[in-house]
């Protein structure tokens, strides 16, 4: 049986109606298109003047993870108490029938300078917290389980997820608010994600990544000790990287498949010369 987030939705007046919200972000639109634009804020409503950009940002390389799912059960960790892929705030999606470098995929909050999920939300429960320098957070007292902001962000997966155990709409938050880890968070600290990865495949940036398609967040994070294991490491990939099949061998700290590249015909005729 639900609490009565349900009945605090509908009785609630307090937050904006989809009627005034539609209205005031078309006058927004509007006054922004004659006034001018400002690079790192976005007009929203009345109450909310705008939303400033983030302080920081997850940058991932996807060639380099190696799917052991550290990240989740860290993120998880620190935040809840518990491992639970589930309440993860990052997530990584392995496809099985997919080669390297597509069998995997790492999902992380891009901390948008235009955060869909904070302008759906009716409540203002998702917004950019001043004291941690303007990471998107969820405010949990404000939160009414709606998932608006689950529904309007425009990636897949979705960054935002459910916390099925309370109810309600979470994202990362780059480590701001973690109650069981005694550690700084946030833009000015630490994140736990960065910190555990055992091969590097997470780093933490303040510069506001290059926002249209993955480019800007999905990014080379490999040395060059990383051509010893088959991985390409340079930032152009070569077309003979998306032409190679798995190696079934095992990484000892991963317990999964080694996503190395297979040699190519000429390659291993080489080695095996030697």
């Amino acid at each position: 049986m639900r609490n009565n987030k349900n009945s605090k939705s509908e009785n609630d007046t307090s937050g904006l109606s989809r009627r005034r919200f539609l209205h005031v972000s078309k006058n927004a639109a509007v006054g922004t298109a004659v006034v001018g634009t400002l690079p790192s804020l976005v007009w929203l409503n009345d109450a909310v003047a705008a939303i400033p950009a983030s302080g920081g940002y997850l940058l991932v390389d996807t060639k380099k993870c190696q799917g052991c799912m550290t990240c989740m059960l860290a993120c998880s960790l620190v935040h809840e108490g518990k491992e639970n892929l589930s309440l993860a705030r990052i997530q990584v999606i392995q496809n099985s029938f997919a080669k390297f470098p597509d069998d995997i995929t790492l999902a992380q909050c891009r901390q948008c300078k235009t955060p869909a999920c904070v302008i759906a939300c009716p409540t203002g429960a998702i917004y950019a917290e001043g004291k941690h320098s303007n990471v998107r957070m969820v405010d949990a007292k404000k939160c009414i389980g709606c998932r608006s902001c689950l529904k309007a962000c425009p990636h897949t997966p979705g960054r935002a997820i459910w916390d099925f155990e309370d109810e309600q709409a979470q994202k990362c938050d780059l480590c701001a608010d973690t109650p069981f880890w005694n550690t700084e968070g946030g833009p000015d600290g630490k994140q736990a994600c960065v910190e555990l990865c055992p091969v590097a495949a997470l780093k933490f940036t303040k510069e506001i990544p290059k926002q249209d398609g993955d480019e800007g967040y999905n990014v080379n994070l490999r040395t060059e000790g990383w051509k010893n294991l088959g991985f390409s490491v340079d930032s152009e990939e070569s077309s003979s990287d998306r032409a190679t099949e798995e190696r079934p061998i095992r990484f000892p700290y991963a317990g999964r498949y080694d996503r190395r590249p297979a040699l190519g015909s000429d390659e291993r005729n080489e080695k095996e010369s030697k």
